[in-house]
């Protein structure tokens, strides 16, 4: 296979991998935005969903990248370079530190520290008694799980959500919800108004 073929293959994947890692980051910002969750789909997939697949796309995108930066990297030290004279090496020295900018730019956030601003819209929220906090609803846990936290029997909860009574105790919530396409939102305003103090 000749040099150009493999560049036409290379810039094919990597336009490839751009119109899809566009048209997937347009789908979760307005068609699936933040806070749909688990509640809206687009061919089965949820925002969840499509955020790991956008994510597979970008390495895919960042690696044939890398591929086509390395089959050019000698024009590119060509570009860089220039003709021999003077003020070359200060051209050099930019694009250098132009790429370390990037580079440290690019990985500075995976180095910062995770802060907390504000309450998960997961959680859920009541007006507490003092002393007395809430417990925290979330697809993790199974209703088995939400009547140790809470007091609210299964029964109670499977009951207002109009489930079968035989739906399994034991079953994660965020399955449950899958499969019977409740509202967690619904879920946890149950077990706030049946919940024992």
């Amino acid at each position: 296979m000749n040099k150009s073929t493999i560049n036409a293959i290379i810039d094919t994947v990597a336009f490839a991998a751009f119109t899809l890692l566009t048209a997937t980051g347009v789908l979760m910002k307005f068609v699936l935005p933040p806070g749909s969750g688990h509640f809206k789909a687009v061919w089965g997939l949820d925002r969840h969903d499509w955020g790991r697949l956008h994510a597979w796309i970008a390495a895919v995108l960042m690696a044939v990248l890398a591929v086509h930066l390395l089959l050019h990297w000698r024009w590119i030290i060509s570009v860089i370079r220039g003709r021999p004279r003077e003020g070359s090496g200060l051209r050099v020295a930019l694009a250098i530190v132009g790429i370390l900018a990037l580079a440290g730019l690019a990985i500075a956030p995976f180095f910062a520290e995770v802060q907390q601003a504000g309450e998960p819209p997961h959680r859920l929220r009541s007006v507490q008694q003092p002393g007395v906090s809430a417990p925290e609803i979330d697809g993790t846990m199974t209703l088995d799980d939400v009547q140790r936290r809470t007091g609210v029997p299964p029964a109670v909860i499977l009951r207002e959500l109009g489930l079968p009574p035989d739906v399994p105790t034991d079953e994660r919530l965020g399955r449950l919800r899958k499969q019977y396409g409740f509202d967690m939102h619904r879920l946890r305003d149950i077990v706030e108004r049946h919940r024992k103090p």
